[in-house]
């Protein structure tokens, strides 16, 4: 078995070979150590055991090898066993009703329309991780080997590890009613910390040299108003007051409202764009087309309110299209792709070699402020960051040094 375990280590988790005999040290002495079947797996109580005799008399580091050659051995063994049960039983029915009620408790939950893609995407991945077994037999374990593979294996980003944490999280809480929180020992990718894209003023009005029509307009209210894509996309006519200068961003990221500043400079295109949205308005009403998407029940409460021009999207799409929701034909928002596309196609003709996009506006409108002498805590109201630290890091990529360090070797 240790042997199989060796070549595992090597083709499949790309050990380096001259540590791959201190991973089989550590699993042969802890089986031994425990009077263990090599076949079998280990709970966490045991393993833990033996980490606890190990750390008397070794370092901090090797404990954490012996660890994670554990939980490797672990996920070899149950690997094996899904292989022998794959064929045993006929659990399509039971998956397929695992999957509406998933798609119903989330439906329920209000979650967003890509969040539910999300969320059932990983449930069909984890089903097809676990094989033909049971849902009702799924256990904690299942889902700690799920998040082994794709740490191990997959190599896939902390970011994405952790979406798939939630996707099958909410699946064992809130379908299954399980509760496995405290079984979860996966070996996890670390969460490595990178600071934001940020460019410069020139960047950005070069940037913007090469947009045109509503594109462009987008592209400088996130920058001037520090917004997020969708939060941008999701705007309607009434969140926009020219008069006070002010945006109202409802529903952002945490279901959290906010008021952001709107720019003097984009107020006479703004008074323009809406003039002609106004067109496409009245174009929906003559023909009773069903009026825009409203949060939560407020369609329910109020089912005219749809078709007031206050609740129009300020940047609605030029043809109509399903509500994934109601099914009813009704005009939606631009999608994102294409904005993404034309800032994309805008950096590379601007000749800039940064990986910006879309977001990176949002990025370089608080670091510009902070820049400019704003208070770190009035950034963080305008860009509706829940904790401090989170503004913070824009301390890291501004061009001014903020706390007034000079080096010594300037004097």
């Amino acid at each position: 078995m240790l042997k199989q375990f060796r070549e595992y280590l090597i083709k499949t988790v790309h050990i380096k070979t001259e540590h791959v005999p201190y991973y089989i040290k550590w699993v042969s002495d802890c089986y031994t150590y425990l009077q263990h079947q090599i076949t079998h797996t280990l709970n966490t109580d045991q393993r833990h055991h033996f980490l606890k005799h190990l750390s008397k008399k070794h370092e901090d580091w090797q404990v954490k090898q012996a660890d994670y050659a554990l939980r490797l051995y672990n996920f070899f063994l149950s690997g094996r066993e899904h292989g022998r049960s794959r064929n045993s039983l006929n659990s399509e029915d039971e998956w397929r009703r695992l999957e509406e009620k998933t798609h119903k408790a989330i439906r329920l939950r209000h979650r967003s329309i890509n969040t539910e893609k999300t969320y059932l995407g990983w449930l069909r991945h984890f089903r097809g991780f676990v094989g033909e077994k049971l849902p009702q037999d799924l256990e904690g374990t299942d889902l700690q080997d799920f998040l082994t593979h794709l740490a191990v294996e997959k190599r896939v980003a902390p970011a994405t590890q952790n979406q798939a944490l939630n996707a099958i999280l909410f699946v064992y809480r809130h379908v299954l009613q399980k509760d496995i929180e405290n079984m979860l020992h996966a070996v996890r990718a670390r969460y490595k910390r990178r600071l934001p894209v940020v460019l410069t003023v020139k960047e950005v009005e070069t940037i913007f040299d090469h947009m045109s029509g509503i594109h462009r307009l987008m592209a400088m209210l996130i920058y001037g108003c520090g917004l997020r894509l969708i939060e941008c996309l999701r705007l309607r006519i009434k969140d926009v007051d020219i008069e006070q200068s002010i945006v109202i961003v409802r529903g952002g990221k945490g279901d959290q409202d906010r008021r952001t500043v709107l720019p003097e400079r984009l107020k006479d295109d703004l008074i323009k764009h809406m003039a002609s949205v106004r067109l496409l308005y009245d174009q929906d009403r003559n023909q009773n087309i069903d009026g825009v998407a409203l949060p939560d029940a407020l369609e329910k409460k109020y089912p005219n309110a749809g078709k007031e021009w206050g609740w129009f999207w300020l940047f609605p799409s030029k043809s109509l299209s399903v509500d994934p929701y109601t099914h009813k034909v009704r005009r939606h928002h631009i999608h994102s792709a294409s904005l993404q596309r034309a800032f994309k196609d805008a950096v590379i003709k601007a000749g800039i070699t940064k990986r910006a996009t879309v977001h990176s506006l949002r990025h370089s409108f608080a670091t510009h402020l902070l820049e400019n002498g704003y208070d770190i805590r009035t950034i963080q109201e305008l860009l509706g960051h829940r904790h401090l630290q989170t503004t913070m890091v824009y301390t890291h990529v501004a061009a001014k040094n903020v706390l007034g360090v000079r080096s010594p070797l300037d004097k």
